[in-house]
């Protein structure tokens, strides 16, 4: 496929180039280039997360973090028995986290398969809360493309905003890069006008230098966000991890001119490990992805702490569980 059809430079950030992009002419040339990029020192980089992890946030600034936690929030509901009432109630939830106070912020979207994306565009409606939609044989991806494709486009008719895609991991360990390069620039072009999340799996990927290659992989094929995890494999979401797609994104960016989103996703449940997220994108990647445009949360129950730790924050008192509703 032809290489300038990779990233559209114009629609992420006008007049910019983008250098490295043409890494993808050949198996051998995008081999080189991702073999080339810098190891990852693995106790340095799980060292630094540590320490950007024990940063303290004074009452203030933490009751802004708990609102930008909120407004990053891809609410997710991802199971066999989902039903479209849980849908419903989920979208609900989204749009008003909490119903008692007006001024807590909507999420960013709700998460969901595919054949609830109807469901869950109705229940949002003019909100502003996007719909975003897993396809490519989630969680797996072991499906043929046209399957695939096909997959991605049931999901943008029927309204998704986003799309939630996994990598071939098979491929991808078997060092079949362009086989996997192709793939997701298939899929983005099935995507027409909704954003495309690439899902790594990283607990699959075996090292922090696979993360940081196939991070560089899925941004040269032209995806929107970068996403640790599908939430169905451990480890998912750690923070060594997530510093070190944070640290792709920057560095992308700055070689391109063009900006990534990255989405953690799996085992953020508390307030707290929201937060430590926050730090390191600030110190890491720097201010500019302290958005919902630029960086989420893929979670099912974190909301619910988030919410209660602003409460605590607004009343002096912790609330139960029960007084926020229930995923």
């Amino acid at each position: 496929m032809a290489v300038d059809a990779v990233v559209d430079a114009e629609e992420h950030a006008p007049g910019t180039t983008a250098a490295p992009l043409d890494v993808a002419r050949s198996d051998a040339s995008l081999r080189r280039f991702l073999h080339g990029l810098p190891g990852v020192d693995q106790v340095g980089a799980e060292a630094r997360a540590a320490a950007l992890g024990t940063r303290s946030i004074k009452t203030t600034a933490k009751a802004t973090a708990l609102d930008l936690a909120i407004s990053m929030v891809d609410l997710t509901t991802l199971e066999g028995a989902d039903t479209q009432g849980k849908v419903r109630a989920l979208g609900a939830k989204a749009v008003h986290p909490d119903p008692s106070d007006a001024s807590c912020p909507r999420v960013a979207a709700v998460c969901v398969y595919p054949d609830m994306v109807a469901t869950a565009k109705a229940a949002v409606g003019a909100s502003g809360v996007k719909v975003a939609a897993v396809a490519t044989a989630f969680p797996s991806g072991r499906a043929a493309l046209d399957i695939k494709l096909a997959d991605t486009r049931d999901a943008v008719e029927a309204g998704a905003d986003e799309i939630d895609m996994v990598i071939d991991r098979g491929a991808f360990l078997s060092g079949r890069y362009l086989e996997v390069y192709e793939e997701i620039v298939a899929v983005r072009e099935a995507c027409g006008p909704a954003h495309l999340k690439v899902i790594l799996e990283t607990g699959e990927l075996a090292t922090y230098d696979n993360v940081r290659r196939a991070s560089w992989l899925a941004m040269l094929a032209g995806g929107h966000f970068i996403k640790t995890s599908t939430g169905k494999v451990q480890p998912a979401a750690t923070l060594p991890v997530t510093m070190i797609m944070l640290e792709a994104v920057r560095d992308f960016r700055e070689a391109t001119g063009v900006q990534i989103g990255v989405k953690p996703a799996g085992g953020i449940r508390s307030a707290k490990d929201a937060i430590k997220n926050l730090v390191v994108v600030n110190e890491v990647a720097g201010p500019d992805w302290l958005d919902p445009d630029w960086f989420r949360f893929g979670a099912s129950t974190l909301l619910n702490d988030l919410l209660m730790q602003r409460i605590k924050l607004t009343t002096g008192r912790y609330t139960g569980p029960d007084y926020v509703t229930v995923d």
